[in-house]
């Protein structure tokens, strides 16, 4: 399964152009939890000109926030596509998978996009931005293994003293 983005144009605008309003509604959750109100809505079809590779489904999926504390309510549409069959998993099944996408969005990609500030990097040729990710990467992973849950709080942390990343790695005690 792959979100389908605005840095792929062509393939954001057939997607986010089929009929949606027409299409079925396959999956519906609404759940109250940290001070909001979320409903999500999923849309499946099956599309045989996406022009991408395996893609045999589309998919929306319309997320309502409302937000106890500041009123604020938020609407957000995403679109994915996915290589499988119509009909091989049920929407739930689907809304699961893509809740838990968003679970390692949040958890690796929402640290490497604010607290390594990835998307401003100067460092785009050959295989570098591929190891610097790398590099982030194992970062997140050694504070979360060490129990940091606020891996910009870790970095500050281990930032101080030049023994604490060794440590944190096991190579010195």
């Amino acid at each position: 399964m792959a979100q389908v983005k605005a840095n792929h144009p062509g393939l954001f605008d057939r997607v986010r152009r089929l009929p949606w309003r027409e299409i079925t509604l396959d999956h519906y959750d609404r759940t109250r939890a940290h001070h909001r109100l979320e409903i999500r809505r999923l849309k499946t079809v099956a599309f045989a000109h996406l022009d991408y590779p395996d893609a045999r489904q589309a998919l929306q999926v319309v997320r309502w926030r409302k937000d106890f504390t500041s009123g604020k309510l938020t609407i957000e549409r995403v679109y994915l596509i996915t290589s499988l069959p119509p009909g091989a998993v049920t929407g739930a099944q689907l809304a699961d998978w893509i809740k838990g996408h968003w679970k390692i969005e949040n958890l690796l990609h929402h640290v490497r996009d604010r607290t390594f500030r990835e998307d401003d990097s100067k460092i785009h040729a050959g295989h570098l931005p591929r190891i610097m990710a790398g590099l982030r990467n194992l970062a997140i992973g050694v504070h979360r293994q060490d129990g940091y849950t606020n891996i910009a709080a870790a970095l500050r942390h281990t930032a101080r003293d030049w023994r604490r990343p060794l440590a944190a790695l096991g190579v010195t005690g």
